[in-house]
């Protein structure tokens, strides 16, 4: 039952999600290609490629509801395999052939490309002592830090699509945006916590890093963040 909850929790999120980075591509880029979906398809596959690799069993046991929510629930309603079927039939159906084939190619190709660059940048991360410096006593996960910044700069750019490119009230864009930074910051910290007890690096022996590790975290998803809306305001 568990794992029910987490799932339907993750695919609520994702589909909320898929909806603003869909619609909010198409009111860029125009409905003359399914770039929304194309969107959704190949951001999806890079975070589960990358996530993969960050989120394995054996690193941490008392994320399994976590894993799934995040890899079933998140991205399995992020993307979207039906919506992509229906926008080719459609393209088909108008004559469009040579839309359709652009479109299969890229999604297919496009989105193992997305799951390869994922997964081997998780590996990189990963590959040395964990992903995690010691020194003295000191613990740094620096690894999992990484990998919340790619997240916080993605979550910079879809911001900016949706505070510039969705005709939301402002005050809706805002609170999207908000839920989203704070949903995302509480998750990320929360997987540096359960690291630290899963490793059985408590707050009695390692106050100091795990508090370092969350003001880092923060800190790094503010820089990440603010890079990532320069970023979307040039696209």
């Amino acid at each position: 039952m568990n794992h029910l909850i987490a799932v339907a929790m993750g695919g609520a999120f994702g589909a909320v999600l898929r909806f603003l980075i869909s619609t909010g591509v198409y009111q860029w880029l125009g409905r003359g290609f399914p770039y929304g979906t194309l969107a959704v398809n190949v951001i999806g596959s890079l975070l589960i490629g990358l996530m993969t690799i960050a989120l394995p069993l054996q690193r941490i046991a008392l994320t399994m509801e976590y894993r799934s929510a995040i890899l079933v629930g998140l991205f399995g309603s992020l993307t979207t395999f039906s919506t992509f079927s229906l926008d080719n039939f459609y393209l088909i159906e108008q004559g469009h052939f040579v839309k359709a084939s652009l479109n299969i190619v890229a999604n297919v190709l496009v989105c193992i490309i997305a799951v390869w660059i994922g997964m081997s940048l998780g590996k990189v991360l990963f590959s040395s002592s964990g992903g995690v410096f010691y020194w003295k006593g000191w613990v740094f996960p620096y690894g999992l830090l990484l990998v919340n910044t790619v997240g916080a700069f993605i979550i910079g750019i879809v911001s900016t699509i949706l505070l510039t490119k969705i005709d939301f009230p402002d005050e809706y864009a805002a609170a999207l945006v908000i839920v989203f930074i704070g949903v995302y910051i509480t998750l990320s910290s929360l997987y540096l916590v359960l690291y630290f007890i899963e490793h059985s690096y408590t707050f009695d022996t390692h106050l100091k890093s795990i508090l370092v590790s969350i003001g880092c975290n923060i800190m790094v998803f503010s820089s990440a963040l603010w890079v990532g809306l320069l970023a979307g305001k040039q696209i």
